[in-house]
């Protein structure tokens, strides 16, 4: 019994959480299943009681080869639906995340293909989904009668549609192909199984899309306060 007792002991582990919180004692079992749904990543910090020590995941004996494991079959799938991690790690949200991450998010992703002036989003409809630009380029527009504004355009490593994730609102402009395009599709509904099922994957997606946004809201403070300028100095 006490062979047991310090057996069980031995394959006890604490996770060191997004958070900055350490989690457990959780059994090795329980690890490898947090490993299989990324809240548990190579560089995640793990203290091993048999150790004594913190070691990243990736370093543990116990889990070295679950590691390996999981890099061999990314390696072997070569590709999904044609998309690589080093694909989508050009675009810039994703660009953080390894291979391992990077094939689990394809999960939550459906490859979309929009031929030239098709129209991915229309004005006033439903937001439903976020989309990742993998190749091509697209352009968002309002229409006022036949007279077309172009809000913005986006290449390979742009996206668009985020806020649809949040709020549901109707879109505020067309989203239209200029090219044959490639994009992938989050939906809400995957969205929102993403961070029930795999919040480790999530929480650097939400960082990374959230410096994005702040970069464009600061950008456009600047263009307005520029205009407001010029505005002034032309009164005056």
């Amino acid at each position: 019994m006490e062979g047991k007792e310090v057996s069980e002991v031995a394959n006890d582990f604490f996770i060191w959480g997004i958070d900055e919180a350490p989690y457990g004692p959780v059994e090795l079992a329980v690890v490898t299943d947090w490993i299989k749904d990324a809240r548990v990543l190579p560089d995640t910090w793990i203290f091993a009681r048999r150790t004594g020590a913190w070691q990243q995941a990736a370093d543990v004996p116990e889990l070295k080869k679950l590691f390996n494991q999981q890099t061999e079959a990314v390696s072997g799938a070569g590709t999904r639906a044609g998309i690589t991690p080093g694909s989508l790690r050009r675009i810039k949200i994703l660009a953080e995340l390894n291979d391992a991450q990077l094939d689990h998010l394809l999960n939550f992703m459906e490859l979309q293909r929009v031929s030239q002036w098709s129209a991915v989003v229309k004005q006033g409809e439903q937001g439903d989904a976020m989309y990742l630009v993998l190749a091509g380029e697209l352009r968002a527009r309002t229409m006022a009668g036949d007279r077309e504004t172009i809000l913005a355009t986006f290449t390979a490593g742009d996206f668009f549609g985020d806020m649809s994730l949040f709020d549901h609102g109707p879109r505020s402009a067309d989203v239209v192909a200029n090219v044959d395009s490639t994009v992938l599709r989050i939906s809400v509904a995957a969205f929102d199984r993403l961070t029930r099922e795999a919040p480790a994957l999530a929480t650097p997606f939400l960082r990374a899309t959230a410096r994005t946004l702040s970069a464009r809201i600061r950008a456009d403070n600047k263009r307005l306060n520029q205009l407001t300028q010029q505005f002034i100095a032309s009164r005056g």
